[in-house]
């Protein structure tokens, strides 16, 4: 059994939970703190979760082709984009983004902001305050929305396969390698990349359980003290 689609997958879904997990709390901490235009912003940011994943992944190949303004100034340094690898992350962080920005916006809605306040009258600076005193108390959404993110990498199946496409041993992830095998009336190398994907979710969740509970005990023993 060719295990490149697994290998390819856990590298797209490494890369792009990465650079989601730091894009996303800088744009949930930027809506958070906006005065105007939060609605429109916050709209564009969740939009990626509504929409049908071809959907998304037809935008990313206008963005990105190398017709698009964009795509033909990163030829000029041969940096390509559709069919490839890279492609497949553009793909994977623009679908898991929005799980990512929507968990730390919600925990931060909810973080006390008199704590805020108290800290600025001691005259501390907004980055020391910001990963010092706000990262902290928002640590248990992180984890949740890097691991709901890591999940949603990994099985990113419709911008990927418009973007990237379905070239085995280059993009072809796990989720495109179940569609190719069911094209391709191979129901048993389907059904066993199926159970590799559905074991690595399961535990994707488990994780975020287990996280959850022994966070739960913790402040249960704090508050105790």
């Amino acid at each position: 059994m060719d295990l490149s689609p697994l290998y390819i997958s856990l590298k797209v879904a490494f890369t792009a939970t990465i650079v989601t997990v730091f894009l996303g709390i800088l744009a949930a901490w930027y809506v958070f703190k906006a005065k105007r235009f939060k609605g429109l912003i916050d709209g564009i940011f969740t939009l990626p979760m509504v929409l049908p994943p071809t959907v998304v992944g037809f935008f990313l190949l206008v963005i990105f082709g190398k017709n698009s303004l964009l795509g033909s100034f990163l030829l000029q340094f041969n940096i390509r984009i559709v069919f490839t690898w890279i492609g497949a992350v553009i793909a994977a962080i623009v679908v898991a983004f929005p799980l990512m920005y929507r968990t730390v916006r919600g925990a931060f809605e909810q973080f006390d902001i008199n704590m805020i306040y108290s800290a600025r009258t001691l005259g501390i600076s907004e980055f020391k305050l910001f990963y010092k005193i706000v990262i902290p108390n928002v640590l248990p959404s992180i984890v949740a929305g890097t691991v709901l993110s890591f999940a949603r990498a990994l099985g990113e199946f419709g911008a990927t396969i418009m973007l990237a496409g379905n070239i085995p041993g280059r993009t072809q992830t796990m989720a495109i390698s179940v569609y190719t095998a069911v094209q391709a009336g191979d129901r048993a190398k389907a059904f066993n990349w199926v159970l590799i994907i559905c074991i690595m979710s399961f535990t994707s969740i488990m994780l975020i359980n287990f996280w959850n509970s022994r966070q739960s005990k913790s402040t249960a023993k704090r508050g105790d003290i």
